[in-house]
């Protein structure tokens, strides 16, 4: 995650939200963005995701998350989420959820990011990338083969 952005936000302040959303989105990478949110003691560090990035990620992870490393540092630790309306700043409206500490960012009703937890983030970055790494598609695999078959014996070299 080569970008980090480090914004104080004030809740009622939506259009500075906005722009560091908006800047995080047209980015088109992972971006770390680290939250003072109005009211809060502690800051809220996050990696904001593509949703597009996430869903390769998530494609090529082999499973998900370790629920017991998963949620956001601010919470004391068996402390229940409670329910959250939607918030809505500018064009962009963020949706956290109870579970797993992730939230997500939509635009128009669509999900164009997600809010992560650093650690979250770094591990289905770097699962996803080893999985990828030793995968081949079928196509691939039958034309390295075909590759390997047309060169020469290490003893007729």
């Amino acid at each position: 995650m080569s970008i980090e952005i480090d914004v104080v936000a004030g809740y009622p302040i939506n259009d500075e939200v906005e722009r560091v959303l908006g800047l995080a989105e047209v980015v088109g990478e992972p971006v770390t963005v680290t939250f003072m949110w109005e009211g809060h003691e502690q800051a809220e560090r996050v990696v904001m995701v593509p949703a597009a990035m996430l869903a390769l990620w998530e494609h090529w992870a082999p499973t998900a998350y370790p629920a017991s490393e998963a949620g956001d540092g601010i919470r004391a630790v068996g402390e229940k989420r409670e329910l959250a309306h939607p918030a809505e700043f500018g064009a962009f409206t963020l949706f956290r959820r109870r579970v797993g500490g992730r939230t997500a960012v939509a635009r128009n009703g669509v999900v164009v990011a997600e809010l992560l937890d650093p650690g979250e983030a770094h591990w289905l970055q770097e699962q996803a990338r080893d999985v990828r790494q030793g995968f081949m598609d079928p196509k691939q695999k039958a034309a390295f083969e075909d590759f390997l078959a047309r060169q020469a014996s290490l003893d007729e070299q």
